[in-house]
């Protein structure tokens, strides 16, 4: 007999535990039926929400539209250096400059280059150098400027230029005024 007494509390405990849990499961479930995905009760927001409401936001605050620079033209192939200045703007872009060998890109006061394809060389007409932003380093005459370094010009006179030996270019990115020799 007292086996049949222990499989009947068992079963009792066991169907009074599966009573209580589904008796906790609705009431969790009533508490989060206001917070669907999407909705502003839901913490969790998508990437695609965030941008809808961004554009909502810009076009609303009644911003004009800016446009892009214009694009300098490329100097054609002579044998003869070509100089070529970019103006200097507040707020001004990026602008991609492509360094053939024998050419040498100078950077005007304050501009900064990274060289993004290429192995270049400092130039500097003084004993001075120029300032490697991302290593913390100052880059004297003739040092090899690191790609993907973020190079500072402070002063009018300095830049860089391809590396003797080198058959290909550079592909350096500029912001600031430069001068293309």
């Amino acid at each position: 007999m007292k086996t049949v007494w222990k499989i009947s509390v068992a079963t009792g405990v066991l169907a009074a535990s599966l009573w209580a849990g589904s008796l906790l499961n609705v009431t969790a479930d009533g508490a989060s039926v206001g917070s669907q995905p999407g909705t502003a009760d839901d913490p969790v927001v998508t990437k695609s929400y965030v941008d809808q409401q961004i554009q909502k936001a810009l076009q609303g605050g009644g911003t004009a539209a800016t446009q892009a620079p214009a694009a300098t033209a490329t100097p054609a192939a002579t044998s003869a250096p070509v100089a070529t200045t970019a103006p200097v703007q507040s707020g001004e872009a990026v602008e991609i400059v492509d360094v053939k060998p024998g050419q040498t890109l100078i950077a005007g006061a304050g501009a900064e280059f990274i060289v993004r394809a290429g192995k270049a060389v400092i130039y500097s007409q003084d004993s001075n150098g120029v300032a490697d932003l991302t290593a913390g380093a100052d880059l004297l005459n003739g040092t090899a400027a690191p790609s993907n370094h973020l190079l500072s010009f402070p002063r009018d006179g300095r830049g860089i230029t391809v590396q003797e030996g080198q058959t290909l270019g550079l592909v350096v990115m500029v912001r600031g005024a430069y001068t293309l020799k």
